[in-house]
């Protein structure tokens, strides 16, 4: 699914400070695993990230209406727009270089079938691919990348 930008607060999108943003659940062993795999990716340093428990993450499940404690969906938040579910996840991938780019196609299959499937996997992540005690800490140089409130 996909919002507009413009349907955030105006604090709120002042947040974003113009940058293409990633949150995503920072106990998630699934979730961070995807966070590394694109701060590793995005050579040209593109997105920014925040954890969904971070100031940053909370303000945006909340102006989107969502859980502030489950967080079903990473957030990708580029070009003025807001994805979440698998169009999140192909935004973010159409964004690398191949093969990467490739995988950005999930975008086209039927709603019918990419949203329970996505709900099907975030609803049992912890049990599939575990849960970390805390948040996970990026080294200093990883941190740079992070929005201001974007960290626990």
């Amino acid at each position: 699914m996909k919002y507009p930008v413009s349907k955030l607060d105006e604090g709120t999108r002042a947040g974003l400070r113009g940058h293409d943003l990633i949150v995503f659940d920072g106990v998630c062993v699934l979730c961070s695993g995807f966070f590394r795999f694109m701060q590793q990716r995005d050579l040209k340093e593109r997105f920014s990230y925040a954890m969904a428990q971070a100031d940053v993450g909370q303000a945006l499940y909340g102006a989107l209406g969502m859980p502030l404690d489950e967080f079903e969906t990473n957030l990708v938040i580029m070009d003025g727009w807001i994805y979440t579910d698998l169009d999140a996840f192909a935004a973010a991938m159409g964004t690398l270089g191949w093969p990467w780019r490739g995988f950005a196609g999930v975008r086209w299959l039927p709603r019918g079938i990419k949203r329970p499937l996505y709900r099907l996997v975030a609803r049992n992540r912890y049990r599939l691919f575990g849960r970390l005690e805390t948040c996970l800490l990026p080294d200093a140089e990883v941190q740079r990348r992070f929005l201001p409130g974007g960290l626990v």
